[in-house]
């Protein structure tokens, strides 16, 4: 399952890996995708809603299913950091934690009742209830109680500081000051409530579970009692071995686990084995509380997007989530019924972002107008989307999708059409009037990929035309920590950001210092109109809000948005419940629920 949270947008490098905007500001109901469609029938029980179908009594099967999401080497069984939130290493840890809730297959919320039950007790102040299911325990044997929630909440608490920065490296820090009391109940029970200072879009999806509270508690040194006190009681010093703990004690050298000890679950899989460069397995959970894993493991490989087909034909790989590009639908066309496609709109948005870090020429508005003026957007689709989906159009904002109902209200109130069409000839003359004719922009995304490549090399084309030098800059340790894109060493940065349908998870990524910030944007008055739409709970408000922050991120030259991701995926045609999503979670957003047919 995916973590739950409030903020936060997975960054794709390939498809990125990083964060999550794909906010849908027209209220809290699902986001509206077209409809997937899977070309042949693999079998296995037809689901009957969004979510995960009910299987009925489920055996674990001892068998192993492989699947590849792309390239890039897993990072850490701490799947919450900056640097390791990424959907190639969420597709790994999200099979292996669980939340209160989970996104269905169009965005929809259902709650998680294997884990637990909530319930809105009171509006004012915004008041929840959590009920953890008794059995609940983490796969070393060890209950799961109010004090796994209390971790939950000191990782996202930026209160609890060594004074210049937060303890916790986390990519979600909004709930230290949202909910300043944090879990209230005993922390050996299984009940809690949590009081909002002010009402919270996306309370449903807030992040209440994350990792062991009693292995981070003692490898900081610390009894559990001992933890939950000073986590409570804002003991920052008492806490800083154990943060540091959780910031870094579960990254590893490629290919090295930790010791299991220090990794139990709580979900259906647990890590198995990890061959550097080449795969990790993950295997059933045999003390896992809810439903079976229906087979025993999953094998991640970690595959070139261009090398996915033959793999799924030689039945090494069998489930793919490649780059959709034409070629690959036409050689997965070619497969016939041994293969079932998966095809439909996603929440996914591919964009350019610029790099506003001190000293970097884009922090010039004028150096960013004429780039964004020469940029190809229109040809890029054409060329690059639209072989895959004919209604594939630019997309003109950051918080809706060209298939939602509210998209054409938000662009006519946000953006003028001031860059649809290519303007050499005024990219140019900025160009000359700044004294920067020449100027390098170097295009960073993470490599091999395929389409991003061509998308570079449409850019460069174009806008070496009027006078930049476009260089690209794909690296496969690109957005990797300590990568290209952490060091700055970059003008522009491209990449997607998949999300599932939040209502204020773009304010982690537009607002001042925030931890999905990578290019360090900052405008008070985006700032301002996002705390005000992350205040609310009515859909009204969110909608205005987003028409106002999408002008400014627009006269303000953010960034540039290009295309909503088709999605293509591809599975066996003997892997039963393998079922298309058009959130963040991809294909492997029920992985514990494959079956290889009789």
């Amino acid at each position: 399952m995916r973590f739950q949270r409030v903020s936060k947008a997975v960054a794709l490098g390939a498809v990125l890996a990083l964060s999550i905007t794909a906010c849908s500001p027209g209220g809290t109901d699902a986001p509206e995708p077209g409809e997937a469609t899977e070309t042949q029938n693999g079998g296995g029980t037809e689901a009957t809603t969004t979510g995960l179908a009910d299987l009925g009594d489920i055996t674990t099967k001892d068998d192993t299913i492989s699947v590849s999401v792309g390239a890039p080497e897993f990072i850490s069984y701490n799947g919450f950091t900056p640097q390791t939130y990424s959907t190639y290493n969420s597709a790994i840890t999200d099979r292996m934690f669980v939340g209160f809730s989970y996104f269905g297959t169009d965005g929809q919320v259902y709650p998680n009742e294997e884990l637990g039950t909530f319930e809105k007790v009171s509006d004012d102040p915004l008041t929840v209830e959590y009920t953890i299911n008794e059995d609940a325990v983490w796969s070393d044997g060890t209950p799961i109680t109010v004090a796994d929630a209390v971790l939950a909440w000191a990782v996202q608490n930026t209160n609890l500081s060594d004074g210049d920065s937060p303890l916790f490296n986390s990519v979600s820090q909004d709930l230290g000051d949202t909910v300043p009391n944090g879990p209230e109940g005993d922390a050996s029970g299984k009940t809690f409530s949590v009081v909002f200072t002010d009402p919270d879009p996306d309370w449903q999806i807030q992040t209440w579970m994350l990792h062991p509270a009693h292995v981070v508690a003692e490898q900081g040194g610390l009894s559990l009692d001992e933890f939950v006190e000073a986590a409570r009681s804002g003991d920052s010093d008492a806490l800083k071995d154990a943060a540091e703990f959780w910031n870094t004690g579960w990254v590893t050298d490629p290919g090295t686990l930790p010791d299991e000890e220090l990794m139990p679950v709580s979900g259906p899989y647990k890590l198995s084995s990890w061959q550097a460069g080449e795969s990790v397995t993950i295997e059933a959970n045999e003390a896992y509380y809810g439903t079976p894993a229906a087979t025993k493991n999953i094998t991640f490989r970690f595959s070139a997007d261009n090398t996915m087909v033959q793999s799924l034909q030689n039945q090494d790989l069998n489930v793919i989530a490649p780059q959709p590009t034409v070629d690959t639908l036409t050689q997965l066309e070619a497969l016939g019924d041994a293969v079932v496609i998966h095809q439909g709109d996603t929440l996914t948005w591919e964009h350019l972002d610029f790099n506003f870090v001190d000293g970097n020429v884009m922090n010039s508005l004028e150096l960013r107008t004429a780039f964004a003026k020469c940029v190809p957007r229109q040809d890029i689709v054409d060329n690059l989307i639209k072989p895959l989906n004919p209604d594939a159009q630019v997309m003109n904002a950051r918080e809706v999708f060209p298939f939602q109902e509210n998209y054409e209200e938000v662009v006519a109130a946000a953006y003028d059409g001031r860059f649809d069409e290519v303007d050499i000839e005024g990219a140019k003359t900025i160009l000359e009037e700044q004294d920067a004719v020449g100027t390098e922009v170097r295009i960073g995304y993470s490599a091999p990929n395929e389409r991003r490549t061509n998308q570079v090399a449409q850019i460069k084309s174009s806008c070496d035309e009027a006078g930049f030098n476009i260089v690209d800059a794909g690296d496969p340790q690109f957005f990797a920590p300590g990568g290209t894109q952490e060091r700055g060493d970059y003008e522009v940065a491209l990449f997607a950001w998949a999300g599932s349908g939040q209502i204020a998870s773009g304010q982690n990524i537009y607002s001042t210092g925030k931890p999905q910030n990578y290019g360090q944007f900052s405008n008070e008055a985006v700032d301002a109109e996002w705390a005000t739409l992350a205040a609310s709970l009515d859909p009204a408000v969110h909608l205005e809000q987003i028409k106002k922050i999408e002008k400014l991120l627009w006269d303000e030259l953010y960034g540039i948005p290009v295309f909503a991701h088709p999605g293509l995926d591809a599975s066996s045609s003997d892997i039963e419940n393998v079922r298309f999503t058009a959130t963040q979670n991809g294909i492997v957003w029920n992985a514990e629920q494959w079956l290889r047919a009789e």
